[in-house]
């Protein structure tokens, strides 16, 4: 698949989800390897496809607002596990102006927009499945395929039992009242936490491990704040590139509600106090 023989595989952080390795094969060429023995079927397909999705939204126009993602070399199962290998970033110096690269450069994303709320396959968050049936609305997408399938998993069905399942109850039923106007859909990351986020070879911002489906622009947006990691000068830069819509500010804790289920349902009890406090502002 590669065209050369692997001659040596040297292992690297990689997150939870997988083991990573850096190859160097016989042709001199140095790649990135993500590997999973029990990896759910199609879960580095789907991974591929997202990086070429995201990729295809930086293919014209200015090097000034193009994000860096990595080409996709190969993917598939093999007879013990499954593989994705992809370009390796070496990690360069952050540019000067990396922050505001990046939040123009996701303004430019999020423009390139999707045909629908949705996106034309499953995949994954994390190692959690997500669904992205398409919708008519934004209210629609994120009610039944964000919110609902986090909360009916067995982690959330535990733990959120009682007066914070009867809130999110009652938000579901109002949800329409707290998205804000209507936006064409918009292309999203979906995974924008701050160990996504690297540094290209050029000192430019690159994007890795993306959870890509067509949605609210501001949900990208939400995500970078709920575990920091991007400074006021990418939010900055982003809003004057792509002004955002009254209200935004409202409906922050509104989009954060879906990673943290997720974080609830990966990781427990411990973020049950901050899915009640995000309620909060909604249904009190």
């Amino acid at each position: 698949m590669l065209g050369a023989k692997i001659r040596a595989a040297r292992g690297v952080a990689g997150g939870d989800v997988s083991e990573a390795y850096v190859l160097e094969l016989a042709d001199g060429r140095r790649v990135f390897a993500k590997t999973r023995r029990d990896a759910p079927e199609g879960m580095f397909e789907a991974e591929a496809r997202g990086l070429e999705w995201l990729r295809s939204a930086f293919e014209d126009g200015d090097a000034a607002t193009a994000l860096t993602i990595p080409r996709v070399l190969a993917v598939g199962p093999s007879p013990t596990r499954a593989f994705l290998v992809l370009e390796l970033l070496e990690p360069g110096r952050r540019a000067p102006d990396f922050d505001e690269h990046l939040g123009r450069g996701l303004a430019r994303l999020h423009r390139a927009g999707a045909p629908r709320f949705g996106f034309e396959q499953d995949n994954f968050i994390g190692p959690l499945p997500q669904s992205n049936r398409p919708a008519a609305t934004w209210a629609e997408f994120y009610r039944s395929e964000r919110l609902l399938p986090q909360l009916s998993m067995p982690n959330a069905r535990r733990l959120l039992a009682g007066d914070v399942r009867r809130r999110f109850d009652r938000l579901l039923d109002a949800l329409e009242r707290w998205v804000g106007e209507e936006e064409p859909p918009a292309r999203l990351h979906g995974d924008l936490w701050g160990g996504n986020l690297h540094v290209s070879p050029r000192g430019t911002p690159a994007l890795i491990d993306p959870a890509v489906y067509g949605g609210h622009r501001e949900m990208d947006l939400a995500m970078m704040r709920l575990f920091g990691g991007f400074t006021e000068r990418t939010f900055r830069a982003y809003a004057e590139a792509f002004p955002l819509a009254p209200g935004h500010e409202e409906r922050v804790r509104l989009w954060q509600l879906y990673p943290l289920l997720v974080h609830v349902n990966l990781f427990g009890s411990g973020y049950v106090p901050s899915v009640a406090g995000a309620l909060a502002p909604y249904v009190p």
